[in-house]
């Protein structure tokens, strides 16, 4: 038995559901879960669908049901993709000085609650090396520098292809990704930014919320794009906060938000759950 998930996106019409359906029938699809939502807005509908097929050649059975959905596809205007739900998403971590986020992510996929498969911890300092040989993952060393950014991402941009990865996690790291690493990327990196976006974007958002005296701290995770701390939005998080706070103890407990965030991001890309619509997301937890 092969668990497969589907996820696909096409203009509404009618017929959608039953065709998918009847493709799952033809291929002795059997449904687990199955969740779609119609988006008025832009006139697109939004499809996943887990199911389970018994069959003693998968290679060919997943050769034909590709075959299948490139038909059904064609006939829909339909962006589709298949996936082997047992195959973990192999991932490589970006990270500078801040490890909480890193940390986390880490004993999350050792304990078996993460689906990915960490390949490489990418890093502008050292700080993090003895923590990624305690976890037995390759750990990159890259220095970036106003002038050597340009080999800097090219070197990341290296290891990434080299270990096939399909998602980059940005988990506190603290370079500005240049718009052409932000475009071969696209869709596939996922940052965490320490504040609750639209609100006090770039650098230092603790001490702009402490300086306006807020009453909630938050944390976004965000697909990354060209335009700073913008990208579609996945997660979202708050803690409460009041006058007694400092920068300090606000940090804090941003921290914590800022962990769980990125972790539910990452385990619902990794689950296939999250689908792109323009410049939002539909998320089928």
């Amino acid at each position: 038995m092969t668990t497969y998930v589907l996820t696909l996106s096409c203009p509404d019409r009618m017929g959608i559901v039953h065709a998918v359906s009847g493709f799952l029938l033809e291929n002795g699809g059997n449904i687990e879960e199955a969740a779609q939502f119609n988006d008025q807005a832009t006139g697109l509908f939004f499809m996943r669908v887990q199911f389970v097929v018994t069959d003693e050649n998968p290679e060919a059975k997943s050769q034909a049901m590709r075959a299948a959905l490139d038909a059904l596809a064609a006939q829909f205007d339909m962006r589709w993709q298949l996936h082997d739900a047992a195959q973990p998403m192999r991932c490589a971590i970006f990270v500078s000085r801040e490890g909480h986020c890193l940390n986390d992510l880490l004993f999350r996929w050792k304990s078996g609650l993460l689906p990915l498969d960490i390949r490489a911890i990418v890093s502008n300092h050292r700080d993090f090396y003895q923590l990624a040989a305690s976890y037995n993952v390759p750990f990159h060393h890259i220095p970036v520098t106003r002038e050597t950014k340009a080999q800097a991402e090219a070197r990341q941009y290296e290891i990434i292809q080299a270990e096939s990865a399909e998602l980059v996690v940005l988990a506190r790291y603290m370079q500005v990704l240049s718009d052409d690493l932000c475009r071969k990327l696209a869709g596939r990196a996922i940052n965490i930014h320490h504040s609750f976006l639209p609100s006090f974007k770039g650098a230092r958002p603790y001490y702009q919320a402490h300086e306006r005296g807020v009453k909630l701290i938050g944390a976004t995770a965000h697909y990354v794009t060209a335009a700073l701390d913008e990208g579609p939005i996945i997660e979202q998080d708050v803690a409460r906060a009041d006058h007694t706070h400092t920068v300090e103890s606000l940090t804090a407990v941003g921290r914590d938000t800022e962990s769980q965030v990125l972790a539910r991001a990452v385990k619902w890309h990794a689950e296939r759950r999250v689908l792109l619509n323009g410049h939002k997301t539909v998320v089928f937890r």
